[in-house]
């Protein structure tokens, strides 16, 4: 199971913004995807770890 919890703990850490992600070309849909547990591309993980400045541990967890 795919967990986006650290994504959330990432961005308070370093003061990221949902408003931010916008700004930096993740959408709406992608938000949504994220909070409800979907997949997202590559690509979007790369775009979210430049937006934030960190490694896609810190942004996404695999659970059983």
């Amino acid at each position: 199971m795919i967990d986006y919890s650290p994504l959330w703990e990432t961005m308070r850490r370093r003061g990221v913004t949902q408003y931010q992600l916008l700004k930096g070309g993740i959408d709406n849909k992608t938000l949504d995807s994220l909070k409800k547990g979907r997949n997202i591309t590559l690509l979007t993980l790369e775009k979210l770890c430049s937006i934030i400045d960190c490694t896609p541990n810190d942004v996404v967890r695999f659970t059983e």
